[in-house]
């Protein structure tokens, strides 16, 4: 039998990280948006400082891939923290000035965090068994699930009462220092060995370009890119119309618990799928509910829809997310994972930014209300959708020896 006490540990180590680190980033992409409408000099900028979270972890994610390989995991994971820590210091800064693209600066910063993050998926497979490596990509991901409720309730409780002026937001930032300084802490249980460093004339794999010629490995870039830009696209905009439809912030912070919940609980079971039915059934079927929720969005702005709509939304993203980061995990050799995860990384990340920057444009200034807005963010899902829909089909109609 194999032994896969090391990875359990490390897994656990990993899911609290991901629910109590992770807490920030649920609650700033609750107050992302809202605090910069009312920074910011043009509303068509609202959530540019949600865009700056995502670019920086975009353009973070390949030089803090290079640190993990070279230095192990929990060195990449505690830069990841203090990026957390000093974009929260910023952006707190920045509120007490008014001042807009210092809070975009700071932003950037927890982006950083953000790439961090997305690593602990696969450092979770580090250390385990091919048998247990969908299962422990997915109880990775289930740490969301306190994440859900720890984040967007201290939004809830820090915002509540007071002057509807961005200093509201203030405290979000306190709690989010705190939890990365406490987070930080964490990372010294991980039991994940450092990579071997590689020989002078040992093979270092395909290139950048051939792996991504591989039609598995570009079929999960693809639907990864995909589940993830679609989710913060629709996401990034419910805030904004929520309030903007007469809700209140603590309407939108449910809302965002109930969407971050269903993108995390079906992880408990997500991995059991895939080896089960296979890992192309269980992404197609992320990417149907993801098309789904669109229409339930677009059905009316009672709160009843915002909560099924962004339900779905996660629920989709759960499926076609993991569904990719496994199918990728298993298409690439060790000697590769470095250049390929964060290649992968790059551009899924590349996507989410180009994502919540339309999100502010479509939502604001496309139309002349919030319905309007909010519509012609659902609808923008539909082309993306067909793209990853039709390069799963293409990929489950090509014999076997050919997908590889």
């Amino acid at each position: 039998m194999i032994d896969d006490t090391r990875a359990k540990r490390n897994v656990a180590v990993l899911v609290a990280a991901q629910a109590f680190l992770g807490s920030q980033i649920t609650m700033i992409f609750v107050i992302g948006g809202l605090a910069g409408q009312q920074l910011s000099p043009n509303v068509c900028l609202a959530t540019l400082p949600i865009s700056m979270i995502v670019f920086g972890s975009m353009t973070t994610a390949p030089w803090l891939s290079g640190v993990m390989q070279r230095w192990g995991r929990r060195a990449g994971f505690l830069v990841g923290a203090t990026g957390g820590l000093i974009g929260a210091v910023v952006c707190a800064y920045a509120l007490t000035l008014n001042n807009f693209w210092l809070f975009l600066f700071g932003s950037y910063l927890t982006g950083i965090y953000m790439s961090s993050q997305g690593f602990f998926r696969f450092a979770a497979t580090d250390t385990a068994s091919d048998a247990f490596r969908p299962k422990a990509i997915s109880y990775v991901m289930a740490g969301g699930l306190i994440s859900a409720i720890i984040g967007p309730q201290l939004v809830a409780f820090l915002t509540q009462g007071g002057v509807a002026d961005v200093m509201r937001f203030f405290p979000v930032y306190l709690a989010a220092m705190a939890l990365n300084v406490i987070g930080m802490m964490l990372f010294f249980f991980l039991d994940i060995p450092k990579p071997p460093v590689a020989a002078v004339d040992a093979p270092r794999g395909r290139s950048l370009s051939q792996l991504l010629r591989t039609p598995r490995i570009a079929v999960a870039v693809i639907c990864a890119m995909v589940s993830y830009a679609l989710m913060n696209l629709v996401m990034t905009s419910t805030p904004l119309a929520v309030v903007g439809c007469g809700f209140r912030v603590a309407d939108a912070s449910n809302i965002v618990t109930g969407h971050v919940l269903a993108m995390f609980a079906p992880s408990f079971f997500t991995g059991h799928l895939i080896a089960r039915f296979g890992v192309e059934k269980i992404m197609g079927l992320g990417i149907a509910i993801l098309a789904v929720a669109g229409v339930v969005a677009m059905q009316g702005v009672a709160l009843g829809n915002f909560y099924v709509a962004l339900i779905l939304l996660g629920l989709g993203w759960n499926f076609g997310f993991i569904g990719a980061t496994a199918m990728l995990a298993g298409a690439h050799q060790p000697n590769e994972r470095g250049r390929m995860q964060g290649l992968n990384d790059l551009l899924v990340f590349g996507g989410v930014t180009m994502a919540s920057l339309a999100s502010g444009g479509l939502m604001n200034c496309s139309g002349g209300t919030a319905i309007e807005g909010w519509t012609a963010v659902n609808m923008a899902m539909v082309p993306f959708l067909a793209l990853a829909g039709g390069s799963l089909i293409w990929l489950v109609m090509r014999p076997k020896s050919a997908q590889a």
